[in-house]
């Protein structure tokens, strides 16, 4: 059962690489039984930056005029919010600020997509994984995140160990640890993303170990299913719950940047 569960993570065509309308996902999520969602499509960042992934700034607008929409319209049968996926990326923190005071978001993931001028998560560009060594990598990767979590940015940091996507698996677990205690001290939440299920890896992000770390630490997450199509809404959402609760975690949701639960 997904009632009183939220899917916190999901994306418009206003990215570039999502199908479906957002009344579309709103429908889905209502189908499937959840109480609520909110939208966190990719962030526009400097124009330099990954521009065909992600909304441009001239469209910002035309966005959150999109979920204030859907919100009205579903109003007393689905809890709609209003969010952001955005990039951490050294050297454009001040344009992400500038986004976040521009609107009243309700939640704020903060993302590592890009290991310097490398899209790690890109299917095009996989075969750099070859050329890289992998502790190096886990480690400028979870230093990002760390500074993601003190930049004071975010509600949270997105899919945790994303690098593993293609089956590339962390071989030391250190910096893993650190990046927890650094998301422990700012007192956010982790991203439970179930598009890992969808990927070559298999497994949801954060890995259940990690989640046993973050659970040791106090760390609550917030569910997500990084849909970008409404078919993926609430994906294996019971399952995720039930992992998340089996070690003693705790699930929330944001509503003004504010955590719930």
């Amino acid at each position: 059962m997904l009632s009183g569960l939220f899917d916190s993570h999901l994306h418009t065509p206003l990215c570039g690489h999502a199908t479906g309308t957002p009344r579309e996902y709103a429908q889905a999520a209502l189908d499937a039984g959840l109480a609520g969602l909110c939208f966190t499509d990719h962030s526009p960042m400097p124009a330099w930056y990954d521009a065909p992934w992600r909304m441009r700034l001239d469209q910002l607008q035309e966005y959150v005029d999109e979920v204030r929409a859907v919100q009205a319209e579903f109003a007393g049968r689905l809890d709609v919010r209003l969010g952001l996926e955005a990039d951490f990326h050294p050297g454009t923190e001040r344009f992400v600020e500038g986004l976040l005071a521009a609107h009243d978001w309700d939640y704020v993931i903060g993302s590592v997509h890009y290991l310097g001028a490398w899209g790690f998560d890109n299917p095009e560009f996989v075969a750099e994984y070859g050329a890289r060594d992998l502790a190096g990598l886990y480690g400028d990767y979870y230093t990002l995140v760390e500074g993601a979590a003190c930049s004071g940015l975010f509600n949270s940091i997105g899919h945790l160990d994303l690098p593993k996507k293609f089956g590339h698996r962390d071989p030391d677990g250190a910096a893993a640890l650190r990046a927890l205690d650094a998301v422990a001290a700012a007192g956010l939440a982790l991203d439970f993303n179930t598009a890992g299920w969808r990927k070559p890896v298999a497994e949801a992000y954060p890995s259940p170990d990690l989640v046993a770390e973050a659970v040791k630490r106090g760390i609550p997450f917030v569910l997500g299913s990084d849909a970008h199509k409404p078919g993926e809404m609430g994906h294996r959402f019971a399952e995720a719950a039930a992992l998340i609760e089996g070690v003693g975690g705790k699930i929330v949701t944001y509503v003004g940047r504010v955590r719930q639960g």
